[in-house]
């Protein structure tokens, strides 16, 4: 695994999709991309169940990239290395239940797009959870 690709290299890209995750969920919020694409098509443009969802999921996508950061070194953690650690294993968790949400969904733009995009990733953050 270790040869496959390294800690940095999992660690950026884990944390470079973050950011268009983030950016994605930003032109959600500002109706620039269809609420229809996302929460499996069940949104479909009513604003009022769209801002809160959509604002969790920034959230979440936020504290993500703070334990990615952490892990990968770009954020000094010495007393809270434990948390990290267990964080990171809970980002692969979350990748591997949004990969499964992805392939299940009816909208085939997250099966053709997001599921693939969340195996990769995945994989990233597994390679991050074993690194010592």
């Amino acid at each position: 695994m270790n040869k496959l690709i390294s800690t940095r290299l999992a660690g950026n890209l884990l944390l470079g999709s973050l950011a268009l995750l983030a950016v994605f969920h930003i032109l959600v919020l500002i109706s620039v991309i269809p609420a229809d694409i996302v929460w499996g098509g069940a949104i479909q443009n009513s604003t009022r169940s769209l801002f809160p969802l959509e604002m969790i999921s920034l959230l979440v996508t936020l504290l993500l990239a703070v334990v990615i950061a952490a892990k990968a070194g770009y954020i000094k953690t010495v007393r809270f290395q434990a948390v990290v650690n267990i964080g990171v294993w809970l980002v692969f968790a979350i990748l591997l239940l949004s990969m499964v949400a992805n392939f299940a969904s009816g909208v085939a733009f997250e099966n053709l797009i997001f599921a693939p995009i969340a195996v990769v990733l995945a994989f990233c953050a597994y390679r991050l959870a074993i690194a010592k």
